[in-house]
C-alpha cells in the first residue's frame, strides 16, 4: 500500500534562517561601527600628540584604541562564526530539499507501480481486454442497475471458430496477433459504455447495456460476426476470421451473472452447431 508520509521538515528552519542572516547584519553593524570609533580615536591621538599633550593622556587614547582593535577582532570572529553557521543553514535547507524530491520521486513510482499491478489483474496481457474478474465485477454492476431502473442488458459469449489450427499451422505468435486484431475489432464495435473481455482462450465476452429489444440485439450481435469476418493479413499470412456468437438477456434469460454467462455459452454452442449466424438463448429455447 502506498504512503504519503513525507519526511518532516527541520523545525523552524525558515525562523532559523532569518534569525542568523539578522544576527549577521548586526554584527557586520558593529564591525563598521567600531572602524569608525577606532579612526576617530587615532585622529585625536594625532591631533593630541601634535599638541604636545601630556603622556598619560596619549597612553589613554593608546589603550582605548587597542581596545577598539580587540572589539573589532572579537567582531569579525563572531562574524566568521555566523556566516559558517549560515553555510551550514543553508547546506541542511538544500540537502532537505534534495530528500524531499527524491521521496516525491519515490512515491510517483509506487503510485505507478501499483496502478500498472491493478492493471495487469484485471486485464488480459495478450489483447489488453478486461479480464474475466474485471467482467463480472462490471456484470455484477450492470445488473443491479439494470434491476433498479429495468433495464434490459445482453451478455455475448463470442468464440473463434477453427483458432486451433491457426496456431497450429502458423504458430502462437501469429494465433496472438490474431486474438489483437479480434480485440481491435470488437472495441471499434461496442459503445463506450460496453465491455469486451477476453474470457480465455479464443473465447470472448461482450456486455451490452440498455438493450433495446430482442431484435436491436440480434443485429448488434450479426454486426460483430460481419466485423470479424472480414479477412487479414499477419506478416503476409492471409487468414480468414469467423466467429460464433451466443445471447444471453436479462431479465428472460436469467437474472444472476452466473445464469446469464451458462445460456449465452449454451448459445454460443447452439450458434457453433448450426453455423447460421448469432443465436439468443431465449430463440433457441423456442426452437
Amino acid at each position: 500500500m502506498s504512503s504519503d508520509k513525507r519526511p518532516p521538515e527541520a523545525p523552524h528552519q525558515s525562523g532559523l534562517l532569518d534569525q542568523t542572516l539578522h544576527r549577521s547584519e548586526r554584527i557586520r553593524d558593529k564591525v563598521e561601527q567600531a572602524a569608525v570609533d577606532l579612526s576617530s580615536v587615532n585622529a585625536v591621538l594625532k591631533d593630541e600628540i601634535a599638541d604636545g599633550v601630556m603622556l598619560a593622556r596619549v597612553e589613554e587614547a593608546l589603550n582605548q584604541s587597542e581596545a577598539i582593535e580587540v572589539s573589532v577582532q572579537e567582531a569579525a570572529a563572531e562574524l566568521v562564526s555566523v556566516n559558517d553557521a549560515l553555510a551550514d543553514e543553508i547546506d541542511e535547507r538544500h540537502a532537505l530539499e534534495d530528500q524531499l524530491s527524491k521521496t516525491d520521486a519515490a512515491l510517483g513510482a509506487s503510485r505507478a507501480s501499483e496502478r500498472k499491478s491493478r492493471h495487469d489483474a484485471l486485464h488480459d496481457a495478450v489483447t489488453g481486454l478486461p479480464n474475466l474478474t474485471l467482467f463480472n465485477d462490471r456484470l455484477e454492476g450492470a445488473l443491479a442497475q439494470a434491476q433498479r431502473h429495468t433495464w434490459k442488458l445482453a451478455v455475448m459469449f463470442v468464440d473463434l471458430d477453427e483458432f486451433k489450427a491457426i496456431n497450429d499451422t502458423h504458430g502462437h505468435d501469429i494465433g496472438d496477433r490474431v486474438l489483437q486484431m479480434v480485440a481491435t475489432r470488437l472495441r471499434a464495435v461496442v459503445r463506450a459504455s460496453d465491455t469486451v473481455s477476453r474470457r480465455s482462450g479464443d473465447e470472448f465476452l461482450l456486455l451490452m447495456l440498455e438493450a433495446k429489444d430482442d431484435a436491436s440485439v440480434a443485429t448488434f450481435a450479426v454486426k460483430i460476426v460481419d466485423a470479424l469476418a472480414d479477412g487479414c493479413e499477419i506478416d503476409g499470412v492471409k487468414l480468414a476470421v469467423t466467429a460464433s456468437v451466443g445471447v444471453a438477456l436479462y431479465p428472460e434469460d436469467g437474472r444472476s451473472a452466473h445464469v446469464l454467462l451458462k445460456n449465452a455459452d449454451a448459445a454460443m454452442y447452439a450458434a457453433k452447431q448450426q453455423k447460421k449466424g448469432p443465436v439468443l438463448y431465449g430463440q433457441m429455447e423456442r426452437a
